[in-house]
């Protein structure tokens, strides 16, 4: 519980069990370098996190963090708290994009009260499989963007997206060599230290991760972005999911359906009368999308209550 008497602020960075955070004080943000959290924390088995809101109090040696304020949720690796904007993005070509990738973290964002938003790079390369990539987000109600960094086309329209999301944190999800830090760079050219471009390997077709730290950055008053390192689908494999009946809640898509199949305990895979499959094959839910679910749905399906 944190302490109301202390001072407010907001974990930017932690290096070396050091903290770097920003202090509020009306219209003017002070950052703070090298503070302290109390020894107590490692004996509660309390990290603090970028992103992280905390409470300082000050002694005879300055201030150092005495509590974490309660999280909205946090990720395990990178290690980041609070994060309310998901940027995911996959390129049409070059790294040819992963199959069911996006799905799987809009699934976690949905759990985990993050909102997610796709953006399709490297749009000159197959322009309409871009623009094809990004309809089917649409069509689940997902904001969806293609983007060139290349030509700068549709950089200006999501950069016009990312700039009215005041008072979030933000942060970039991708397999390496789609992009993300060229388009952060175009996204917040401002940014006091701009992200690192790796080139994508010949061989592998994977990129080169540059980033090796979180850090959050101050892009207008209580709006940040998060710099992550090599941010990516395995990052997420130790995140719970959910279980198999919240499953179908995780698809927006399938919304208008839900509790009105055939059966009262429809799975959605394989049931006669289940609405779900009928608007999959009418051509209205994505089949992409089903298909992800279905694996998806094997994943979780035997998970117990005491696994999660």
């Amino acid at each position: 519980m944190a302490d109301p008497s202390g001072t407010q602020a907001r974990i930017l960075c932690c290096v070396g069990g050091r903290y770097t955070v920003d202090v509020k004080d009306g219209d003017k943000v002070t950052t703070l370098q090298n503070l302290a959290a109390k020894g107590a924390f490692r004996h509660e088995r309390i990290k603090p996190l970028p992103g992280d809101r905390v409470i300082l109090r000050e002694d005879e040696n300055g201030y150092f963090i005495t509590s974490v304020c309660e999280r909205k949720n946090s990720l395990i690796r990178p290690p980041l708290a609070n994060l309310d904007i998901l940027y995911i993005v996959t390129s049409c070509r070059t790294p040819a994009p992963v199959p069911g990738f996006a799905d799987k973290i809009t699934v976690i964002c949905e759990k985990n009260d993050i909102s997610p938003v796709i953006v399709v790079t490297k749009s000159e390369l197959d322009p309409q499989t871009a623009e094809d990539t990004a309809s089917v987000y649409r069509r689940c109600g997902y904001p969806a963007f293609t983007v060139s960094a290349e030509s700068g086309e549709g950089i200006d329209e999501l950069k016009t997206f990312a700039s009215s999301r005041h008072g979030t944190l933000s942060a970039f999800c991708g397999a390496s060599g789609v992009g993300k830090s060229t388009l952060m760079n175009a996204l917040f050219p401002d940014m006091p230290v701009r992200c690192e471009v790796g080139d994508v390997s010949r061989r592998t077709q994977r990129g080169k991760n540059t980033t090796r730290a979180v850090t959050l950055f101050r892009v207008e008053d209580e709006t940040y972005v998060a710099d992550t390192p090599g941010f990516s689908l395995l990052d997420f494999e130790r995140f719970d999911l959910c279980g198999k009946d919240e499953l179908p809640y995780m698809f927006p898509e399938f919304s208008p359906y839900l509790c009105k199949c055939k059966y009262t305990k429809c799975s959605h895979t394989k049931e006669d009368g289940c609405l779900i499959r009928q608007a999959v094959a009418d051509g209205v839910i994505p089949e992409s999308r089903y298909t992800s679910y279905l694996s998806l749905y094997e994943d979780v399906k035997n998970k117990k209550e005491w696994d999660k």
